[in-house]
């Protein structure tokens, strides 16, 4: 009934995800190619981390 209420983990994923490519691409553009690996290494977790909970469930 009151499913609208419910936080989705998913939405906050997606917000850390983007955030952390933007920060990323901050860091290449800034010279800083050891912290952008870093933190594209840590959006792809956060990225596998949305892909199941974005899997149905069979």
């Amino acid at each position: 009934m009151f499913s609208f209420l419910r936080s989705n983990p998913a939405k906050k994923l997606k917000k850390r995800h983007s955030a952390l490519l933007e920060e990323a691409m901050n860091a290449q553009r800034n010279g800083n190619i050891r912290k952008y690996s870093q933190l594209t290494a840590e959006a792809d977790e956060v990225y596998k981390q949305i892909q199941q909970l974005d899997q149905p469930d069979n």
